[in-house]
C-alpha cells in the first residue's frame, strides 16, 4: 500500500478544516467576495450536526442541478427508482442536465465556459478539471471538505493523502472531488482459450516471456491464424489501449489508457519522460516482437471491438485482452453459443521486468467538480452534506449500487443478491427487469469507489479470482505533486499535445515494423525537438516549488 506519511501541511490544513467547521466558516474560493466566504449565511436546508456514517436529510425540500453522462447501455429515464429514493430518503431532488456520453467532456466544457453549467459536474477525470480553475469557473473543493465527514473518514482511514496531493494544483489545493477507493482494482487482461490449450497441452502463462511461448506454441499448431487478436483502439487516442495498460504495467511504465508524457523516476528522483524510457523502449520491442513473429494480429491496432470479439467467435483467434465484464457476458455466453465445449479464462496481469507491482494513483477514480456559481446560493452548505452522503458514505454508496434493500436487492452477512426477475449486466439474461436500465441503480455517474467489501460485492468467480491475485501485488508509490501555475500550464499544453501525438504514432510505427529499432535513438532527437527536455524541466521545477513551499 501506499506510504501514509503524515506531512505538516497536512496538519495544518486539517487544523483549519476543524476550525472552519466550528465557526462555519470555510477558506473562500471561485468568486472570491467577503460575503461569500461566510457559510453561516449558506445552511438552508443543512443539518445543524451532520457527522461520518449518519444519513443526510435536508430540513426543508431543496433541489440541485447535475449534468447527467447519459450511458446508452442505460438510457437516463425520469421514472427510476433512484431518483425517487433519493429524494425520498434526503428531502434533495436532483435535476439531471442529460448528455450523451460520446458528447460529455464536450459539452461540459461548453456550459462551464458560458456559465451555464449545473452546480454538480460528476464523472470528471483528473486532469480534465484543470482546464478550467484559472478562470475560477470550478470551486477548490478541498476548501470546503471539512462539511464532509465521510469523505474526510475515508481519506483518512485509507490513507489516501499521498494520491490527493497529486491533484493538487500549485496554490496547494485542489478542485475535483474523487472517487475514493479502500484498495486498488485492476481492471483489464488477457483472456485464453482453455479447451485449445488443454487439447495441445499448454497451461495458462503467468509472465510475458510464458504468453510468448504459449502464441509461439498456438501459431505452431494453426499455422495460417493469428493466434492472438486484439481490440479497444478505436476512440482512444492509443490504439489497443488496455493491451499497452497493462503490459506497459508490467514494465513499470505508464502506456495505453494511462499513458502520461510525464512519469517520476524512484531512481533519480526526477521526472522524466514516458515514452523516452529505457524500459518503455524495452516494452515496444517486445510487443515489435509478437508482431513480427505474426502472434498477433496487426489490425488489432485498427479495428472495431465487434470485429476483434467476431474473430474469436469464429475461432480465427484464440486470445483477447479481456475484463471480467466481457469475459462472462461476451466472450464466454456467445462462444458456449457458438462452439460446442469451448472455454475462456482471463488471467492475471502477466509479470515483466517490473515484478509483481500495479500502477499507482488507481485507488482515485473519477470524481465531481462544483460549480463556483453553487458557492452563491443559500444552499450551499447543505448542497456539500449531501454530495458527501450520496457519493462518500457508505450508506450512499451502496444504495447507488444496489438500489433498495428489498425491492432490488436482499443481504445476507456481506453477501447481496438481487431480487428474482431482475439482471444485473448479463447475470440473468431471461430476467424481464434490469437493475441499471429500469431502475437506474449501478449507474457509473453515481457508483465508483467505496471499501473493498462493497467494490467486490458485485465480484463474478471470475472476478473475484482475478481481484484476488492482483489485490497481491506491491503498488507504486504515488507520483510526488508537481502542479503547474497558469502561466507555465499554458505552456506545457503547447508543448504536450504534439509530444504525446508523436510518441503515441512512434510507438505504433515501432511496434508495427514500419520504423526500424536502430532509428530509436533518432526518435528521442525529434522528441527533444518538440520542447521534450523543457516540458520535464518544467515539471522537475514545479515539484521543487511545491516542495519547498508546501513541506
Amino acid at each position: 500500500m501506499k506510504n501514509a506519511g503524515e506531512l505538516s501541511r497536512r496538519q495544518i490544513l486539517a487544523a483549519a478544516g476543524f476550525a472552519g467547521l466550528a465557526t462555519l466558516t470555510g477558506c473562500g474560493g471561485g468568486d472570491g467576495g467577503g460575503d461569500l466566504k461566510d457559510l453561516s449565511k449558506k445552511r438552508n436546508g443543512a443539518m445543524k450536526e451532520y457527522r461520518a456514517g449518519q444519513r443526510f436529510k435536508a430540513t426543508k425540500p431543496l433541489s440541485f442541478s447535475m449534468l447527467h453522462n447519459d450511458n446508452p447501455v442505460y438510457p437516463l429515464k425520469k421514472d427510476w427508482l433512484f431518483w425517487k429514493e433519493v429524494t425520498k430518503r434526503t428531502g434533495i431532488t436532483l435535476q439531471p442536465l442529460d448528455v450523451p456520453l460520446a458528447d460529455y467532456e464536450k459539452k461540459r466544457s461548453v456550459l462551464i465556459g458560458a456559465g451555464d453549467a449545473p452546480f454538480l459536474i460528476p464523472k470528471t477525470y483528473h486532469p480534465s478539471e484543470v482546464a478550467f480553475v484559472s478562470s475560477g469557473a470550478i470551486l477548490p473543493v478541498s476548501d470546503y471538505t471539512h462539511l464532509m465527514p465521510n469523505y474526510r473518514a475515508k481519506v483518512r482511514k485509507w490513507n489516501l493523502e499521498p494520491e490527493l496531493d497529486s491533484i493538487r494544483q500549485s496554490d496547494g489545493k485542489y478542485y475535483l472531488l474523487p472517487g475514493l477507493h479502500e484498495k486498488p482494482k485492476a481492471g483489464y487482461s488477457l483472456s485464453f482459450r482453455t479447451d485449445v490449450l488443454d487439447k495441445h497441452g499448454l497451461s495458462l502463462p503467468t509472465t510475458w516471456d510464458e504468453v510468448y511461448d504459449v502464441l509461439k506454441a498456438l501459431k505452431q499448431e494453426y499455422p495460417g491464424k493469428y493466434p492472438w487478436t486484439d481490440r479497444w483502439s478505436t476512440n482512444t487516442p492509443f490504439p489497443c489501449g488496455a493491451l499497452f495498460s497493462y503490459l506497459g504495467q508490467a514494465y513499470g511504465v505508464k502506456a495505453g489508457w494511462t499513458y502520461d508524457n510525464i512519469s517520476f523516476d524512484t531512481k533519480t528522483n526526477q521526472f522524466v519522460f514516458t515514452a523516452a524510457q529505457d524500459a518503455y523502449r524495452a516494452m515496444v520491442e517486445f510487443l515489435r516482437r509478437i508482431v513480427a513473429e505474426k502472434l498477433l494480429d496487426p489490425e488489432s491496432f485498427t479495428q472495431q471491438d465487434d470485429q476483434a470479439v467476431q474473430k474469436l467467435l469464429a475461432e480465427k483467434s484464440y486470445v483477447i485482452s479481456a475484463n471480467p465484464q466481457e469475459l462472462v457476458q461476451n466472450y464466454r455466453y456467445n462462444l458456449n453459443k457458438q462452439v460446442k465445449g469451448a472455454k475462456i479464462e482471463m488471467v492475471p496481469v502477466p509479470l515483466g521486468p517490473a515484478g509483481p507491482i500495479v500502477l499507482s494513483g488507481v485507488r482515485l477514480e473519477n470524481g465531481v467538480m462544483i460549480s463556483s456559481k453553487a458557492l452563491r446560493s443559500d444552499d450551499f452548505v447543505a448542497m456539500m452534506q449531501f454530495v458527501d452522503w450520496l457519493w462518500y458514505s457508505d450508506e450512499g454508496q451502496e444504495f447507488c449500487k444496489w438500489g433498495v434493500e428489498g425491492v432490488t436487492y436482499t443481504k445476507s452477512g456481506d453477501t447481496y443478491r438481487l431480487r428474482p426477475g431482475i439482471s444485473l449486466m448479463g447475470s440473468a439474461p431471461d430476467a424481464p427487469k434490469d437493475l441499471q436500465k429500469d431502475y437506474g441503480f449501478f449507474n457509473g455517474v453515481f457508483t465508483y469507489g467505496g471499501s473493498w467489501k462493497l467494490v467486490s460485492s458485485s465480484f463474478g468467480p471470475d472476478e473475484k479470482k482475478f481481484q484476488d491475485a492482483m489485490a497481491q501485488r506491491r503498488q507504486l508509490p504515488v507520483d510526488p505533486a508537481h502542479p503547474l501555475q497558469s502561466a507555465e500550464q499554458e505552456q506545457a499544453t503547447l508543448w504536450d499535445t504534439p509530444l504525446k501525438d508523436h510518441a503515441i504514432q512512434n510507438t505504433l510505427e515501432f511496434v508495427l515494423g514500419k520504423r526500424p529499432m536502430s532509428e530509436w535513438n533518432a526518435y528521442l532527437g525529434e522528441l527533444r525537438a518538440k520542447n521534450m527536455r523543457q516540458l520535464v524541466d518544467l515539471h522537475n521545477k514545479a515539484h521543487e516549488r511545491f516542495k519547498k513551499e508546501n513541506g
